[in-house]
């Protein structure tokens, strides 16, 4: 099975990425471990659907339909629903029910389905209409800043705002630059030091556990079974 993903960033504060892809023949995909809940799009032999992919705690395999189009925004994080907790979508979905090529319907209205060139006006819309608010101590926090909160308000307003807890955030985040690096021609070794894992033993079991890889299988792609949107993230300091 092909899979062709195109993927870019974003300036709005709210959006993480925005990507499109296409599927060559029916088979299924790596789906790599994510602290960021999407909304995507995909259409298939005619028939548009909808949903929101809630965070993934580790890798999983994901069966992909043959001759499909996606298309999803990946949600900053920080960015969240006040309606549908992020913790209620850890590992799992919610379908957005009446969807066309057009049109979906949100908070009791249509709205023209975005793409891949102006989701930034869709998600600009969906914050002016209240449908998801940004909690600026999370990103803060991750950059490196020093919040004015008890670390117990902190945890708990980075379970209500990403569905985890930041050492969580931080070790998906510190698997999937590895995993970046190795693709790139990194040696183990020396994505060890740059990654702050212990020893290339534990860089093998945390690439497994988030990325659904090995090193060697990382360096030599199968294209049989991709692996999900894989880019390499901001620079947040390891856990």
């Amino acid at each position: 099975m092909g899979l062709e993903i195109e993927s870019r960033s974003s300036e709005l504060p709210h959006i993480e990425r925005v990507w499109r892809s296409r599927s060559d023949g029916a088979g299924r995909m790596m789906s790599v471990a994510t602290s960021h809940w999407e909304l995507v799009f995909w259409e298939h032999r005619g028939e548009v659907q909808a949903a929101v992919l809630g965070p993934e705690a580790k890798a999983s395999y994901a069966p992909v339909p043959g001759d499909a189009d996606f298309f999803g925004i990946s949600f900053a994080l920080g960015t969240s629903m006040p309606h549908v907790p992020v913790s209620r979508l850890v590992g799992g979905s919610a379908e957005i029910p009446d969807v066309t090529r057009r049109s979906v319907w949100l908070k009791g209205s249509a709205w023209h389905v975005p793409d891949y060139d102006n989701a930034e006006a869709f998600v600009r819309r969906m914050v002016r209409e209240g449908i998801v608010d940004l909690d600026p101590v999370v990103p803060a926090v991750l950059g490196g800043a020093a919040p004015d909160v008890t670390e117990r308000t902190l945890q708990r307003r980075f379970v209500a705002a990403t569905g985890q807890t930041q050492g969580a955030i931080r070790q998906i985040h510190r698997a999937r630059h590895a995993a970046v690096l190795i693709q790139e021609g990194v040696p183990a070794h020396e994505v060890v030091h740059r990654t702050g894992y212990f020893d290339q033993p534990h860089l093998a079991r945390s690439l497994k556990r988030y990325v659904g890889r090995t090193a060697t299988q990382l360096s030599a792609p199968d294209t049989r079974e991709p692996l999900s949107l894989l880019y390499k993230p901001h620079p947040w300091e390891p856990a």
